[in-house]
Parts: structure tokens; C-alpha cells; sequence
């Protein structure tokens, strides 16, 4: 592996100069500015570093990324045993146990010793611009992320937050079915009830709904939740009522997260997580979820990215498993090098 220096990336700014790291949320209620990295299983890496500065994702450099080859991915779940999933949770639904829940996979490839995601997230720049793009970049403390993420978690400013869930996938809006426009209300309502645990009384309002959003090669449903936090609610008290991020558990969440266990074979890991920056001085901070993201294994010398699709009792099988392929493929393909950018092609 090559000596990489702990490194964060998010928007136009970048953070160097590590100076400590911690799993307590508290940290972040305290100075400094903070790269956090929450897994979907729990553990916690905030990140203080010392200089931040502006500067702009740099271009890609020819053979700096030597990703994995097309056909090295191997996924937790193969074809069958995904849509055996989502039909066992349409068994849930029937049963009245769960409303929706997410079913998601992991894709697996090897890279080599010196994969940097940082030379990854300069590709994904460029071949998958997103709004929520980051990199943490901590080899030391087994934190290695990059991440194309279209969806906020939580944004802070003050007592102010916000969330912005993702419910709805398709190719074009005319993809778009009655189905996805059901479940992302269903999403709405649990995240207002996880803000809602820790905003003053009357303050969680739902300033948009159901918004189509166009990214790279598909569309999302996005709708927006916002309060204000109650004067004696910090970071931990709002990680704690809305972690994890409930577009990628289900409802009711505590239903779905025992079924998702039950049904998944490989941890989350990043994905479907929390990944962002907390500016403590300021009183601000902004958590995508953790989706479109790659990590980097080192214990297996492979890197991984994960894919998944909410599954209600309108859901088809195939339709949903054609959806986790829909929203892996063009990442996977900037991964490995298969996709050029400057015609928006796959070349393999």
C-alpha cells in the first residue's frame, strides 16, 4: 500500500493535517473542522484536521486509478437470491410486519495495494458528478470512501436541519410509477417522525415533496424535511434519532432493520451510512447518505460499492433487480475504466 496522508474532500474544499480522531459524537458539538464517516452498522469516525482550504476536485491523471476489471465484481446476493428477497418481504407486507424496506447487495472486485480513492473520486468527478461527492481518506484508522452520493442525510446550520430522502428510481420520469411516488411519501413520514424526536414541538415542516431530480443516467424522487432542533439537542441526540438514514431501512424502520439483517448476507459497511463534514465553529454540518459510494477493503484487498431498492407490495422482483443494476452500472463502469465521459458511453 502506498504511504497515503489522511485526506477529506467535499464540494470544493479540501482537509489535511489530521490532528485526532474519535468515534464520540460529541466531538462534533465541540471546534475544528470534522470529516465523519458513520457505517449502516453503528461504528463512528470523526476525523479533525487542521487545514481546510478551496480547491477544486483535480482532473483525472492518466494510470494514477487502476481499478478492477469489468467482470471481477461479485455480488452478496446473486440475481436469484435478490428477488427470493424482495419476494420474502412482500410476505412481510401481507403479514402487516413492514410497509417497506430496503434490500440491498454488495458488490466485491480487487484493486491492487496502491488504489487510492482519491485518484477514484477525480474519476467520478468526472464521470459521475454528484452533489454530495466526498472523499475521507484515513488508512490508518481502516476509513478509505469515495462517494458519488445524490441524497442529504442531515444538513445543519444552527438549530437548523434538514433532511432530503431519495425514494424513486428510474431511467426517465416516465419510469416513474405509482409505486415510487408511494413509498417515497411513506419515507417522508418516518423521517419526519425521526426529526421530530429532537426538534422543538411544531417546527418539522416538508417544504418540498416528491421533486423530480435528474442525475446522471436516471431520475430520483427527492422530497425535503425540515426543523429545528430543541435547544438542549446536539450532534449525538440528532444521529441518535435519525441514524440510520431511513430511505435505505424502511418502515416502520425498526421492522425493516430486522428484516434487512435477516435477509442480507455482507454488512453495509459506508453504504447506506452517514459520510459528510461538521464545521464545529460555525455550527454547521452537511451528512449525505452513503450511497453511490466505494470503499476500499484492506484486510481483503478489495473494493467495494453497494446497490439496493426499496421494496413495497407494489414491487416486482425483476423490476427491482434491474433497478440495483440501473443504479450500480455507470459507477461501476467509471471504476473500472469503462466509461467515457466525454460521449456518456460504456466502452466494455
Amino acid at each position: 500500500m502506498l504511504d497515503l496522508p489522511p485526506l477529506a474532500r467535499f464540494g470544493g474544499l479540501v482537509a489535511t493535517g489530521l490532528l485526532d480522531v474519535t468515534s464520540d459524537p460529541a466531538a462534533l458539538d465541540s471546534t475544528g473542522f470534522w470529516a465523519v464517516s458513520a457505517d449502516f452498522e453503528g461504528r463512528l469516525t470523526c476525523a479533525r484536521f487542521r487545514d481546510v482550504r478551496e480547491e477544486p476536485v483535480p482532473a483525472p491523471v492518466p494510470g494514477r486509478w487502476h481499478g478492477p476489471a469489468a467482470g471481477d465484481w461479485t455480488s452478496s446476493l446473486d440475481r436469484a437470491a435478490y428477488t427470493a428477497g424482495v419476494r420474502r418481504i412482500r410476505e412481510h407486507i401481507a403479514a402487516g410486519e413492514v410497509y417497506q424496506a430496503n434490500l440491498c447487495r454488495v458488490l466485491s472486485a480487487p484493486v491492487p495495494a496502491d488504489a487510492d480513492v482519491d485518484a477514484l473520486t477525480a474519476l467520478l468527478a468526472r464521470g459521475n458528478p454528484a452533489p454530495y461527492a466526498g472523499t475521507i481518506r484515513l488508512p490508518e484508522h481502516g476509513v478509505e470512501i469515495a462517494t458519488a452520493s445524490p441524497e442529504l442525510f442531515v444538513r445543519r446550520a444552527g438549530r437548523g436541519v434538514e433532511s432530503g430522502p431519495i425514494k424513486g428510481t428510474g431511467r426517465t420520469e416516465a419510469d416513474l410509477l405509482d409505486k415510487d411516488y408511494a413509498e417515497n411519501v411513506m419515507i417522508v413520514d418516518l423521517v419526519r417522525n425521526d426529526i421530530g424526536r429532537v426538534c422543538a414541538t411544531g417546527t418539522v415542516t416538508v417544504p418540498d415533496l416528491c421533486v423530480v431530480e435528474k442525475h446522471p443516467g436516471l431520475v430520483h424522487l427527492v422530497s425535503t424535511v425540515s426543523g429545528e432542533l430543541r435547544e438542549d439537542v446536539g450532534w449525538p441526540g440528532l444521529l441518535a434519532a435519525a441514524f440510520p438514514p431511513g430511505s435505505v431501512t424502511g418502515a416502520p424502520k425498526s421492522s425493516a432493520l430486522r428484516i434487512i439483517e435477516a435477509l442480507e448476507t455482507a454488512p453495509r459497511g459506508p453504504y447506506c451510512g452517514g459520510i459528510g463534514w461538521v464545521d464545529a465553529d460555525r455550527g454547521t454540518g452537511e451528512l449525505a447518505v452513503g450511497i453511490r459510494t466505494f470503499w476500499i477493503d484492506r484486510a481483503d484487498g478489495v473494493l467495494r460499492f453497494g446497490t439496493g431498492a426499496g421494496i413495497t407490495w407494489g414491487s416486482d422482483p425483476e423490476g427491482e433487480w434491474r433497478e440495483t443494476e440501473l443504479k450500480a452500472s455507470r459507477l461501476l463502469a467509471v471504476a473500472s475504466g469503462t466509461y467515457d465521459a466525454g460521449d456518456g458511453t460504456l466502452t466494455g
